[in-house]
This record gives C-alpha cells, sequence and structure tokens, in this order.
C-alpha cells in the first residue's frame, strides 16, 4: 500500500519541488513532487505526463532534479517517475539496505505501490547499477533498459590501481574514497562546496550551472544525508557479488547504453554487451558524464528513439 502527498506532509526543504531553482516553463503544469511509502521506506518522486510508466533513477551526487530538462517532453509520451533513491534527496535514509539488489527492491516496491506491473526505466551513474540490478532480478516488470555513464562492477573488468593518467585518476578516485567507514564524512563535513564541486567540475565537459551544482550539494550538508550518500559505495562488495551472479543469466530486453564522449565514451555500452544480448550503444558527441543537462536534446532523442520501438 502506499502512502502520497495527501496523506503525507508535503515535501519540502533543500531537494523539494518547492525550491527547484530554474525549472523549464510550465513544470509544475505537468509535474507533481509527492511521498510514497513502500513499508518502511518514504520515497520521493516527481511523476506527471500520460502513457506507459517510465522511471526516471538519477545517480550520485544527485536526485530528481538531474532530469528536469528532458522530463518535460518525454511527459507527453509517457507517464515520467524521476524517484530519488534511498539515501539521497527527500527519501528515507535508512541505516542499511544499499546494496544494488535492496536498491533496485525499493523500485519495485514503488513501482508496485502506482500500480504499474511492467514499465521502463532509465538509470545514470549509481542509478545504472540499480537499474541493471533491477532488470536481472525482476526480469519480468521491464520492457526497456536504458543506462548512462557509468562502468558495471562485478561484470566489466576494473580500471588498473596504478599508472594512470591524473584525468583519470581525479575521476575514478571517489569510487575507493566513498567507500570509507568515518574518515570520508569527517573530512567533507563542512566542506562539502570543495569536495561535491569538484565531482560535478572535473566530470563535465559543460560545466552545470552553478544553481545547479549549489541546489544539488545543499541536500548533502547535513549530516544523515552526507552519511546516507555514501553507503551505497559502502556496501560496494555486496553489490559486485551479486553482480557476479547476474552476470550468469544475461539480459534479453532491447538496452540502450550512453556514454558521453569526453568521459566513458563506448565503455558503457562495452560493459553492457558482457551482460545483456540486445544492445544498442550511443556516444554523445562533446558531452562529458551530466548527459541529461550537459546535452538534454541529444539524450531526448535518443531515449525518445529507443523507447518507441
Amino acid at each position: 500500500m502506499s502512502s502520497s502527498s495527501a496523506d503525507t506532509p508535503a515535501p519540502e526543504g533543500p531537494g523539494s519541488a518547492s525550491g527547484a531553482p530554474h525549472l523549464p516553463a510550465g513544470f509544475w503544469d505537468t509535474f507533481a513532487s509527492q511521498y510514497i511509502q513502500t513499508g518502511d521506506l518514504r520515497q520521493h518522486i516527481v511523476t506527471g505526463g500520460n502513457g506507459p510508466p517510465l522511471l526516471l533513477v538519477h545517480g550520485w551526487p544527485q536526485f530528481w532534479y538531474a532530469w528536469r530538462l528532458v522530463m518535460p517532453a518525454l511527459a507527453r509520451d509517457f507517464q515520467v517517475i524521476a524517484v530519488d533513491q534511498r539515501g539521497m534527496g527527500l527519501s528515507g535514509k535508512p541505516p542499511g539496505g544499499y546494496d544494488t539488489g535492496t536498491l533496485a527492491g525499493d523500485l519495485v516496491a514503488l513501482m508496485d505501490a502506482l500500480g504499474h506491473q511492467r514499465f521502463a526505466v532509465v538509470g545514470h551513474d549509481t542509478g545504472m547499477w540499480i537499474a541493471y540490478a533491477l532488470a536481472a532480478d525482476h526480469p519480468d516488470r521491464l520492457d526497456h533498459l536504458a543506462v548512462a555513464e557509468a562502468p558495471l562492477p562485478g561484470v566489466a573488468p576494473s580500471p588498473p590501481l596504478w599508472g594512470l593518467p591524473q584525468l583519470t585518476t581525479s575521476r575514478l578516485y571517489h569510487l575507493m574514497f566513498n567507500q570509507l567507514a568515518m574518515l570520508n564524512e569527517q573530512l567533507v563535513h563542512g566542506r562539502e562546496d570543495i569536495f561535491f564541486g569538484f565531482e560535478f567540475d572535473i566530470f563535465a565537459a559543460n560545466k552545470l550551472p552553478d544553481y545547479a551544482v549549489r541546489y544539488y550539494i545543499d541536500t548533502l550538508r547535513r549530516p544523515d544525508a552526507l552519511h546516507a550518500s555514501f553507503e551505497l559505495y559502502r556496501a560496494f562488495p555486496a553489490t559486485v557479488a551479486q553482480n557476479k551472479q547476474r552476470a550468469a543469466q544475461r539480459l534479453t530486453l532491447p538496452v540502450l547504453a550512453i556514454g558521453g564522449e569526453k568521459n566513458l565514451g563506448e565503455q558503457v555500452g562495452n560493459a553492457m554487451k558482457l551482460a545483456a544480448d540486445d544492445v544498442q550503444s550511443l556516444v554523445i558527441p562533446g558531452s562529458g558524464h551530466w548527459v541529461a543537462e550537459e546535452a538534454p536534446e541529444e539524450t531526448l532523442a535518443a531515449l525518445t528513439a529507443f523507447l518507441a520501438k
């Protein structure tokens, strides 16, 4: 059973709809922000549109706002559900459950609560990890899977530890740093602008607007939010072990793998081809990691064509 904004407090504070800066014109004529209670986890979504359900799963260190530039056009053909994953944005931040198997289960429970048996999923960054787990663990629920800008731990080979170019090291170090038990929180607390600002900049070929970066970082200043933001990485060993098991059964549904030319490029498609039979790979020219914000028109065109098949 679900509880929506009708019987829970309206979402407010950093990450809420009411404070979202520079949304596309008419955004709130189509979309509504609400909470959905799924068991012990309260999940925040921004949803609207007409048509078959389309679930958008953001990456780290973001939340639903990452999809704002493509949501209005997608809503012409789909009921769009942009979710804040467990631990991020305005969704609940419980002490455990950050392996991708559990995170995928969260999204199944969400779609059950919304009454959607089958749906399409788009996952970016860590959302790609969750979307892959969702497709592998619940193959009867998805009809299309689109993923963007992440390696696939436990499936694709791990990068080497030594001898990497400085830019590559700068883009990979957080995968280890974020797994630390407490030191990362102690170092980042009070310095969120430095740490997260670096992350947003180093992955961008076209830097995100200051207002967007600030909006993301403002949600991470509370100690509980900062702690939860690292939990998915601390669950990395469990996710890797799960993915090794998942890879034994290849995905058969259509998969679109998107890479930014200035970041992972063809690596996304190459990773998904290790786990799926029907993979279409696309590299967006000139884009870095944040494809839905750096290249929204190209991202939208790719998703629209793929989801129409």
